[in-house]
């Protein structure tokens, strides 16, 4: 029986977790980056550590050397590539060059009745309502444009200074990989055996998540912006950012931008590149997620499709773009959990502790 002490000790335990917690939290996308890459990069460390004789710190500044060069700086390049993109293609929208209800309108003539009437449904078919809704959309536009402009030395320095607490919180999560991963083990009050199963989990679903989702995003991504770039489509690093984003998300995919392209090709005379993107769509950015995805993740650690995507879309919209990561991670815990939970009380009913 606890008593009043024990009671108050674990209040205490509580209160301060919780405390830590909210002094943490203005970094946690950092230290939730910092995280997942050294859970991903944990099998290059050590055997880097192997081959360095032991040497902890050179090792460990070795990985987040080849993590600087084969990730951050790539995907800085391209983040800043995309931004002159995205300003560019949105200067083009705003003084007419890419006239968006033109576009609209030569698709809405070679619909199907049925067609139109759907879009009638949702105040889309006259192309009055299409341009207001259109000049809402760019002015929401112009006013996200001039905030980012007016805050971009603040995001600089936000950037740089979240950068750094996950690189610094890197080094440490791997130069004392092994230290740490025994307190977690001593910390945690589950069984054995329910430990080890939750843990092994944990690090299979991230594993799992960024290597295998994003991993195919970003091809998926790739092989849109390809494409569109072959066909001579303005923009095609913003529509493959675009492409990999919606990849991430299960039942939308890339066929969400791809699709329109393509259909905006054949209704202008296009035929052959409109054709062209239907099946390079279709029979290679569609088969990539079906053929590397089991791969890269694995039949044991798929989870159904309408869990990750419900599960991503919370994710988004409670946390933002890491969202992506979080989302699906906390679902597989909450399954993981559950399993294990059933596993322990079915073990426990074949003993016959459990009446």
């Amino acid at each position: 029986m606890r008593t009043i002490e024990d009671n108050a000790f674990l209040l205490l335990i509580v209160a301060v977790s919780l405390a830590f917690a909210w002094i943490l939290l203005p970094f946690y996308g950092a230290i939730l980056w910092g995280t997942v890459t050294a859970i991903l990069f944990a099998p290059l460390h050590r055997r880097l550590l192997k081959s360095m004789g032991r040497r902890r710190n050179v090792a460990a500044f070795a990985t987040i050397v080849m993590i600087i060069a084969i990730v951050i700086l790539p995907m800085t390049l391209i983040a800043a590539s995309l931004t002159q993109e995205a300003l560019a293609f949105y200067g083009r929208v705003q003084s007419g060059e890419l006239d968006l209800v033109r576009f609209f309108q030569q698709v809405h003539d070679v619909l199907p009745a049925w067609a139109i009437n759907l879009l009638d449904r949702f105040g889309l078919a006259s192309l009055g309502a299409v341009q207001q809704k259109l000049s809402v959309a760019l002015l929401a536009g112009s006013q996200y444009i001039a905030t980012q402009a007016l805050s971009i030395g603040q995001s600089t320095f936000d950037f740089i200074a979240n950068l750094f607490v996950m690189l610094y919180l890197l080094f440490f999560l791997l130069r004392d990989e092994d230290a740490i991963s025994k307190r977690i083990r001593d910390a945690i009050p589950l069984h054995s055996e329910q430990q080890k199963a939750f843990l092994v989990k944990f690090t299979v679903v991230i594993r799992a998540t960024v290597k295998g989702d994003m991993l195919v995003a970003l091809l998926q991504g790739a092989l849109g912006g390809l494409i569109f770039w072959s066909l001579g489509i303005s923009a095609p690093l913003l529509w493959a950012v675009v492409m990999a984003f919606f990849s991430l998300v299960p039942a939308i995919g890339a066929g969400l931008i791809w699709i329109p392209v393509a259909v905006y090709l054949l209704v202008t005379g296009a035929v052959w590149q409109g054709m062209f993107l239907i099946a390079f769509g279709a029979l290679v950015i569609g088969l990539v997620d079906n053929f590397l995805r089991p791969i890269l993740v694995g039949k044991d650690t798929k989870m159904p499709d309408y869990v990750v995507l419900i599960s991503t879309l919370g994710g988004i919209a409670t946390f933002g773009l890491n969202g992506f990561v979080i989302g699906p991670v906390i679902a597989a815990m909450f399954i993981a959990t559950w399993d294990i939970f059933s596993a322990s009380r079915e073990i426990a009913e074949n003993d016959g502790t459990i009446r």
